[in-house]
């Protein structure tokens, strides 16, 4: 199942969170029919699938119940990662996260921060990879799961497995793709 949170209907200048977002209904649809069941989230880039993700993804998923990945829109990959990225569009990367057994729900958000997608989700349980630390959390994500989830669990670090790996090798060997010694297999 997948939903797009969408960007917020009216922006609030108290400095108050808004979730006045198009998909919240759905979301809220989606947390009633699995009321009793333990909800674990996480999110991110998700930009070129690999082992560390799946990996990662079949953890968090034994942690509960009921796996919801937030996935990041293209233009907050882009700031976040830089120009370039994403490689695979939003679409494409909504299509290949969804279809692993272990994710039970992918919700697009258009912002930076994750905090917009964790207030609606409201997860038992908040998971993120190794790469990060409690400290490394943003304060607003941190202020959303101190009010609304009961356990934040950081995942061991899949060493070497990264999507910024991927592209650093592909640009690395670029220079081989075109050596007539090395066999290419027929695409």
């Amino acid at each position: 199942m997948i939903i797009d949170l969408g960007l917020p209907e009216s922006i609030r200048s108290s400095g108050e969170r808004c979730l006045d977002y198009p998909g919240l209904e759905e979301i809220i649809d989606f947390r009633d029919r699995h009321a009793g069941d333990k909800i674990v989230a996480t999110n991110g880039c998700f930009d070129i699938l690999h082992a560390g993700h799946v990996a990662y993804l079949e953890l968090a998923r034994e942690m509960g119940d009921i796996l919801v990945v937030g996935i990041n829109d293209d233009e907050t990959v882009r700031d976040l990662k830089g120009q370039g990225r994403p490689i695979n569009h939003i679409e494409d990367r909504v299509k290949v996260l969804s279809s692993i057994r272990y994710v039970d729900l992918v919700v697009i958000f258009h912002e930076i921060r994750a905090s917009s997608f964790l207030e609606a989700i409201k997860p038992d349980i908040y998971v993120k990879g190794g790469d990060y630390t409690l400290d490394d959390l943003p304060e607003c994500e941190r202020t959303v799961l101190e009010e609304n989830t009961l356990d934040i669990q950081i995942l061991p670090e899949f060493t070497g497995r990264s999507t910024s790996n991927i592209i650093r090798k592909i640009k690395q060997d670029r220079g081989s793709f075109n050596n007539p010694n090395i066999q290419w297999p027929k695409l």
